[in-house]
């Protein structure tokens, strides 16, 4: 389902209309325009007056339920209309904070009261957990199933090793993004015999319905879409620690679980056999640890493993930017000036998607090596003060902080898109934003405008976190890969020996590498070339693999 509701959706195995699916989720689109309609309403206009104006309305609101045009378009119509007609105007939905600091969030949720503040029970009884709607778990469960369609290395995974039962006695506590994808990942270590208890990375990317469906299957999960920061590690908390639950294992995503259970629970490192880290700002972090001395216990480092740079990195980046910037601006890409911000291998994804659309893209890097290869694939490496002014789309994708600055911000032209592909969201400064001269406006879920004295605006998408998980969804099978190897991470390290791995950040095993890949070569119909006896003592190598040292770059 798109992040701005799509048309249709599955529920139930079938196809349903928009309209069939809004009363399933017990959301009107019809209330929705009749309570639009009272707060525009006013009784002391005419009344021939008054019925054009609520029947223009009216007609607009169907056509931008319709998608023909964008909601704050709706807006200004009622605006106009309002001025025309003479009925006083109340903005009620796109609400505008003028001359204030305070920032109006822009998650999506009808519900503003915390899930915290409402007890939930499921089918069965079980109540361990804290999620939006309980009352979603059907749909989400249809989710799941269309996930683990396409996620066949990890479903094979799953089915290979769920009699040896490798995790049985683990107990998992994890931070990551919740979605469709993941849930087949937590199920597929409850099949290899773990006990899990999840938590969310990014306030935004959470699917409710998803965190609903696991939930109501007996799983521990804490986790919304539209969380506050104090929610967040509200959420964190409530997954590490539970009376008579100790965690073996940490899986996360962004380094917050390691860093909550370093801060608050310190003792609990007595017991953890070690981390499983797949973002590229989480493992700064654990070498950070590991080099003051602070990394307690062993760590996977599975953001620069093959089968997730090469791939996660790369091809799930490439195709799910333009999904996100599509679904949140509809813009059109040709001709647009683009400036991506870092060209590892997602900015590298971002670049060969926005190219092939017929973007002018242009690149800033710091590392030489990424530049060089930015100029041999034809793009032009530039400083970002150099075409700051003139840039239609900015992304950035270097993990860094403060790449886009208040500076940078307070250049761009009117209509910039700004966005991030980084997993944090501190490579755009948004703090800077939040100042007394500036407004904010919601045009539609997870996008902004920003509005300066002036009259000029950009469009900010997502408060600068992680967009393509916030706004869009992400190839299945591609997140099946860097699923897989999360799962042999986590079975490696509860596996292995005393002594096998010391306190420090380990990368896995290139045999495992080789094995995540070799698990999703059948959905294509691929066959692999043998080595001779003569070939592969020519070579050096075992017939069966590893086929490349660790050192070999691909």
């Amino acid at each position: 389902m798109s992040a701005n509701g799509d048309h249709k959706c599955k529920t139930g195995g079938i196809l349903k209309s928009r309209s069939q699916f809004q009363a399933t989720n017990k959301i009107s689109s019809t209330q929705h325009c009749n309570d639009s309609d009272e707060v525009f309403h006013h009784k002391e206009a005419p009344d021939k007056l008054e019925e054009e104006f609520n029947e223009s309305f009216k007609a607009r609101q169907r056509r931008r339920s319709a998608g023909n045009i964008l909601p704050i378009a709706a807006e200004r119509v009622k605006q106009e209309l309002s001025v025309k007609l003479n009925i006083p105007h109340t903005n009620a939905k796109y609400k505008i904070r003028q001359q204030s600091s305070e920032y109006y969030d822009s998650s999506d949720d009808d519900d503003n009261h915390s899930p915290r503040d409402h007890h939930q029970i499921t089918s069965s009884g079980f109540s361990d957990f804290c999620v939006r709607n309980i009352k979603q778990a059907a749909f989400g469960r249809r989710e799941i199933e269309i996930a683990e369609q396409e996620m066949s290395g990890l479903m094979t995974l799953r089915q290979r090793a769920e009699d040896d039962k490798p995790l049985k006695g683990a107990k998992i506590v994890a931070c990551t993004h919740i979605t469709a994808q993941t849930a087949v990942l937590m199920e597929t270590l409850i099949s290899l015999g773990a006990n899990i208890r999840w938590a969310a990375c990014n306030i935004y990317s959470t699917q409710n319905e998803v965190a609903a469906a696991v939930a109501e299957a007996g799983t521990s999960v804490f986790a919304w879409k539209g969380e506050t920061e104090d929610e967040f590690w509200w959420c964190i908390e409530k997954a590490v620690f539970s009376d008579g639950w100790v965690p073996t294992l940490i899986l996360d995503d962004g380094g917050d679980a390691t860093h909550h259970v370093l801060k608050k629970h310190p003792t609990l490192f007595a017991v953890i056999k070690g981390i499983v880290e797949e973002s590229v700002t989480g493992v700064h972090r654990l070498y950070q640890l590991s080099k003051m001395g602070k990394l307690l216990v062993p760590a996977m480092n599975i953001n620069d493993s093959v089968t997730k740079t090469k791939f996660d990195n790369l091809y799930l980046c490439k195709e799910s930017v333009v999904d996100a910037l599509k679904r949140t601006t509809d813009v059109m890409f040709g001709g647009k000036q683009v400036l991506v911000c870092g060209y590892g291998e997602v900015g590298k994804g971002c670049c060969s998607a926005l190219k092939g659309l017929g973007c002018i893209v242009s690149i800033t890097e710091v590392d030489p090596i990424c530049a060089l290869q930015a100029c041999m694939d034809g793009f032009k490496v530039v400083r970002m003060s150099e075409t700051v002014r003139t840039a239609d789309i900015i992304v950035t994708c270097t993990g860094n902080k403060n790449v886009v600055t208040r500076e940078h911000l307070d250049k761009l032209k009117t209509g910039c898109i700004v966005c991030n592909m980084g997993h944090s969201n501190t490579e755009i400064d948004v703090g800077s934003l939040r100042t007394p001269e500036l407004t904010w406006e919601k045009v539609r879920s997870q996008v902004d405008h920003v509005i300066w004295p002036d009259g000029k605006r950009i469009i900010l998408i997502a408060e600068g976190r992680l967009v393509n998980l916030s706004c869009s969804s992400v190839p299945s099978f591609v997140v099946s890969i860097t699923a897989a190897t999360q799962a042999l991470a986590l079975i490696e390290l509860y596996n292995a020996p005393p002594g096998r791995y010391k306190q420090d950040v380990y990368l896995l095993p290139k045999k495992m590498d080789e094995y995540v890949a070799s698990l999703h070569l059948p959905v294509f119909d691929a066959h692999l070339t043998e080595l001779s006896d003569e070939q592969a003592k020519y070579l050096g190598l075992s017939k069966i693999g590893p086929f490349k040292p660790n050192y070999y770059r691909y």
